[in-house]
């Protein structure tokens, strides 16, 4: 069945190249992907034995989520994850000078600015991965729980592993340094389809939406399109099990390159050089895996007490309101909130009574006042 599906999904890529790029094909060009993007979802779910649910398809690893973050190194083999995490962590992942040493998630605990970050080294995916070649799928799949990604890249192979490695991460539905595309899509029992445009759009009409919409077997749907996307983009919302995650490019071995060499290399957006076996730049690494996650400290302040610093509650946002302070230390919280005492600075005197929409800045103290 799947050599079936991979026949199929080749032949409409190929109608696809052979197809001329303009107005009056857009609406064919959008069908096709339709298409390709089902077959691929049929893909997912046929080889990983009905498990997948789409972009998610294939069981991971089983390593249980601990900490306030976790950070997924994806690579190819031999690249120095093993090197980083033990650098990093203190962790022992096995590493050696052949391909395909780490065999399974490997673990570790990092505490930076008061956050726990766990950080798990997988094994080196190959081409091919998202489609199962060297256990790619569990690979993948263990990286869409990550908060963000850090791909490992050694800076001696050819830059050809940035964009393998882009393909098959994309392939199964994780789009790296993305936002969701602002596009309002709600499906309905009856009332057909209806198509609005707040902005002009390169690629999007109500022709090929309906297109789009038809292959799906949806008939029926509110789609209000806010900015210039692709059909891609919408595909990937009526898809609706897309990851979109921060990730960054960890350009290792350095000290193997010359400084001519560095410059080039530092030319590419996302990226971050070190020497995992040297130890160089591992501040400016984890400065940006803070920065890239949006992590910020909440301290707590129990009434009568002092603040406690040594247990700040991290939340994933740059400006996070305090119901989401509420929900990160428990659901039941909420519904037992009067309101909230704030300290720091984005209050406008010391202390500040708040309700649960104030929005909270990175390293301020509250202390939660429950009714009676």
């Amino acid at each position: 069945m799947s050599d079936s599906i991979r026949s199929k999904i080749q032949e409409l890529e190929n109608e696809y190249a052979r197809t001329q790029k303009n107005k009056a094909t857009s609406q064919h060009l959008g069908l096709i992907k339709a298409k390709v993007a089902k077959l691929k979802r049929e893909l997912l779910d046929a080889d990983s034995g009905g498990r997948g649910g789409g972009g998610g398809g294939g069981r991971g690893f089983d390593v249980s989520k601990a900490g306030d973050t976790r950070v997924g190194f994806v690579g190819f083999p031999s690249v120095g994850k093993s090197t980083l995490l033990t650098k990093l962590t203190g962790t022992h992942s096995e590493a050696a000078a052949y391909e395909f040493t780490t065999l399974t998630a490997v673990p570790g605990t990092l505490n930076y600015r008061g956050a726990k970050i766990q950080m798990l080294d997988l094994p080196g995916i190959i081409e091919g991965a998202k489609d199962g070649k060297g256990r790619g799928r569990q690979v993948i799949s263990t990286a869409r729980t990550c908060n963000m990604l850090l791909i490992c890249l050694d800076v001696m192979k050819s830059m050809t592993h940035k964009k393998v490695i882009e393909k098959e991460l994309d392939g199964f539905g994780i789009r790296l340094n993305q936002k969701p595309p602002d596009i309002v899509f709600r499906k309905k029992d009856k009332g057909g389809l209806n198509y609005q445009e707040i902005v002009p759009q390169s690629e999007l009409s109500h022709d090929v939406v309906q297109s789009v919409l038809r292959e799906y077997r949806l008939h029926s749907c509110d789609v209000v399109v806010k900015e210039d996307v692709t059909i891609d983009q919408f595909i990937d919302v009526v898809e609706g099990n897309r990851k979109y995650m921060p990730a960054l490019y960890v350009m290792n071995k350095i000290d193997q390159v010359t400084i001519e060499e560095l410059d080039i290399i530092c030319q590419i957006p996302h990226h971050v050089v070190v020497s995992a076996a040297h130890g160089w730049n591992i501040d400016e690494l984890l400065e940006k895996v803070w920065d890239y996650c949006n992590m910020i400290r909440i301290y707590t302040k129990p009434k009568g007490q002092i603040p406690d610093y040594n247990e700040p509650v991290i939340l994933h946002d740059t400006n996070p309101s305090l119901e989401m302070f509420c929900n990160r230390i428990h659901k039941d919280i909420l519904s037992h909130l009067k309101y909230a005492w704030v300290w720091g600075s984005s209050v406008k005197h010391q202390p500040m009574k708040t309700g649960k929409d104030h929005r909270l800045n990175d390293e301020d103290v509250v202390q939660i006042v429950k009714k009676v």
